[in-house]
């Protein structure tokens, strides 16, 4: 997978026109989907797609220009820490304020994508037009924005800045949800399994607390290192790598802590009731956050924590 900062000038080029062109199919798919139900709302992203068809012209005149008639295939997905599309289908079926804010979401990664572009040439032209298609990609969301307003009922927008939640979500929800996902189910399978085989909560306690500092230092590093947050816009690595590696930790020293209760069976009961609040959590924050089915994260999550918590019964058992 390539890097941003590797690309020439030819192979930005290249990659503005695939993104013009698949936001263009999105816009174009929301529209088809909405025509019936919100006439107002497939009509904006009609106007979208004139408007990404615009800047891809722009962009292939220039393009060959510079560089003549081929054009290499160079994707989103071809570059490290480039942010994927969803497909329509996808986020249709969530509602349509998930789709409304998903196109504001797509159209500020627009303009972030130039923005970084732009600073990456020296060529004057090139310059000039990913920065123009920068500032039209900032107006594109504003005009967005003000034609749902106008548009469509008060009663159905929300009072919260939008902007801010979604960097929130980007930068704090995400990672310490990796972390916290990470460090609660990945530690049920030693910290239990030394419970059972030793029957004596202090050395299940130190088995807890290694397992956990030592998941929460590798999963931080592993988040700091993913990518730089500049395409993004999942923020300072440094910053998403402590709240992923402290929330791995939080997350496997939730169920540790009761083993510091002398009698075993006591302890494990209160470390059961830990891990099934855990659990619980976790599928709340991924309802709360990332718009999935209550029902669905709860048996996704409980499932996954019970089989290792499981596996770790037997195990230790064994011994």
């Amino acid at each position: 997978m390539r890097k941003f900062a590797t690309l020439s000038d030819q192979e930005i080029l290249a990659l503005a026109i695939s993104n013009e062109e698949e936001d263009a199919r999105i816009y174009a798919d929301f529209a088809y989907a909405l025509r019936e139900n919100y006439p107002d709302t497939a009509r904006i992203f009609t106007d979208m797609v004139h408007e990404e068809n615009e800047h891809r012209r722009g962009l292939i005149d220039l393009y060959v220009r510079r560089f003549g008639s081929h054009i290499p295939l160079i994707r989103r997905q071809d570059i490290a820490g480039f942010p994927a599309r969803r497909p329509a289908w996808q986020v249709q079926g969530m509602g349509i304020e998930a789709v409304r804010g998903h196109a504001r979401q797509m159209e500020l990664e627009a303009a972030r994508f130039y923005r970084q572009a732009a600073l990456g040439t020296n060529e004057a032209a090139t310059r000039k037009l990913l920065g123009d298609l920068a500032v039209a990609e900032d107006q594109h969301e504003q005009a967005a924005g003000a034609i749902e307003r106008n548009r469509l009922p008060a009663t159905k927008r929300e009072g919260e800045d939008e902007n801010a939640r979604r960097r929130f979500v980007l930068q704090v929800i995400q990672p310490g949800l990796v972390g916290l996902m990470d460090g609660s189910v990945s530690t049920l399978a030693p910290v239990f399994a030394a419970a059972f085989a030793t029957h004596r909560p202090w050395e299940a306690f130190l088995v807890g607390i290694a397992a956990s500092v030592g998941a929460g230092i590798s999963m931080g590093f592993a988040e700091a290192l993913s990518d730089d947050g500049k395409l993004s816009g999942r923020g300072a690595p440094v910053l998403r790598g402590t709240i992923c590696g402290l929330m791995t930790t939080a997350g496997g020293i939730g169920h540790t802590v009761p083993f510091l209760i002398d009698r075993f069976s006591a302890a494990m009961t209160v470390a059961v009731a830990v891990v099934v609040v855990e659990l619980v959590l976790i599928s709340w924050v991924r309802w709360r956050y990332q718009d999935t089915p209550f029902g669905s994260a709860v048996v996704q999550i409980v499932l996954g924590g019970a089989l290792v918590f499981a596996t770790g019964i037997l195990i230790g058992s064994a011994g």
